[in-house]
């Protein structure tokens, strides 16, 4: 098995991706260090096409040369905007009429895969 190279993956173009229907997903990165980590969201937001990334607090943006190490020009195709506060980033969602959810890995949480029986009105399908 042979891993491809970039140019073979039929990546759309950057203006393809733009005008690409997305998937309605806005995704929050609230204070996260690791540029590469970072990157990382914005290479797996191009891939699946996420409608944005809200980077928020201590959160690096683009341009960046870590990022763009990991990310590998997904965040030149990625929408995504900078709050200086989660909070900020949360009631501009909640203004827009999305639904918010938090993942942490901590006591107490929903594990993903039990997110529909937890809430019965995700049955129908969801997105984190």
């Amino acid at each position: 098995m042979r891993k491809l190279r970039t140019i073979e993956m039929n990546r759309l173009t950057l203006e393809e991706f733009k005008e690409a229907e997305k998937l309605p997903l806005i995704v929050v990165l609230d204070d996260v260090r690791s540029l590469y980590n970072v990157g990382s969201v914005f290479r797996s937001c191009d891939a699946f096409r996420v409608e944005a990334v809200y980077l928020c607090g201590i959160t690096a943006t683009p341009p960046n040369v870590e990022i763009h190490k990991t990310a590998l020009g997904g965040e030149d195709s990625v929408d995504w905007e900078y709050f200086k506060t989660t909070e900020e980033a949360v009631e501009k969602l909640k203004q827009k009429g999305y639904f918010v959810y938090s993942i942490e890995q901590v006591e107490g949480s929903t594990k993903l895969q039990n997110l529909p029986e937890a809430h019965p009105s995700l049955s129908k399908g969801y997105a984190v």
